[in-house]
């Protein structure tokens, strides 16, 4: 019968579209990065999304992140994606969670119930966390490395932790999860160096505040603001949703 996903299925056959419609998948950060997974999982077919994110939408997000638009300024980024893929599939199943992931809220969380996990996040020390506890619970994981400060998006590849190179933020996960003897994870990475932010402080958060009241982490807490491109966070989050669809379905390339 057709329907919203028959276009799906031509490519994938009507079997696959069942193991996506049952499986159950964890994005955790649903910014720039995360909310473009977000939207192709949903429009893919994916019957159950748990979103974890305790941020709310700032008028700085407009310029990349598909669930921000003026009207939604200061509500939840969770909040809004969930409402967003009941849109696109009202038969979805989605939890909200409005929560910072960190070695002090992970066990808040029992990732064993996912069929896959995301990290769309941007900490050093909740990604590795978040890596450790599902591969401790056997869950398969992609990361997101850095996407901040790039404007190459065609420089964007899947590969090993093992394999990364020139990426800061790959570089440090690399050393700190070798320590802790993972030596393989899959990651969304590019060699490109990141470009150093302009300082502008007419246009900088660090003098002119703009996140909503009740924020609990403002970008003024940050060491560096990064800057963004509309295209290279929304590349990153597709190639992201790929990979969990051809995992989820077993169909490669």
């Amino acid at each position: 019968m057709l329907n919203q996903f028959s276009r799906t299925e031509l490519i994938f056959g009507k079997p696959a579209m069942e193991k996506l419609a049952s499986a159950r998948v964890a994005v955790f950060g649903v910014g720039g990065v995360g909310g473009y997974t977000v939207e192709a999982l949903a429009r893919s077919g994916v019957g159950k999304l748990d979103l974890f994110d305790d941020d709310k939408i700032c008028i700085t997000n407009l310029n990349r992140q598909i669930i921000a638009t003026h009207k939604n300024i200061g509500q939840y980024k969770v909040d809004v994606a969930k409402e967003r893929v009941l849109d696109i599939n009202p038969k979805a199943e989605v939890q909200t969670w409005r929560m910072f992931y960190s070695p002090e809220t992970a066990d808040q969380v029992d990732l064993s119930v996912y069929d896959y996990v995301v990290d769309a996040i941007d900490t050093v020390s909740g990604k590795i966390e978040l890596v450790m506890r599902c591969k401790g619970a056997g869950v398969p994981i992609i990361c997101a490395m850095g996407a901040g400060n790039k404007i190459n998006a065609a420089g964007f590849e899947v590969t090993d932790i093992s394999r990364t190179s020139i990426c800061p933020l790959a570089r440090v996960m690399r050393k700190e999860l070798k320590k802790r003897g993972i030596s393989h994870l899959k990651v969304v990475y590019s060699k490109e160096e990141p470009r150093t932010p302009v300082e502008d402080m007419s246009i900088s958060c660090r003098s002119h505040c703009v996140c909503p009241p009740g924020t609990a982490r403002k970008c003024t807490i940050r060491r560096q603001v990064p800057g963004s491109t509309s295209y290279v966070p929304a590349v990153v989050g597709l190639i992201i949703a790929g990979e969990v669809i051809k995992d989820l379905t077993g169909i490669q390339e």
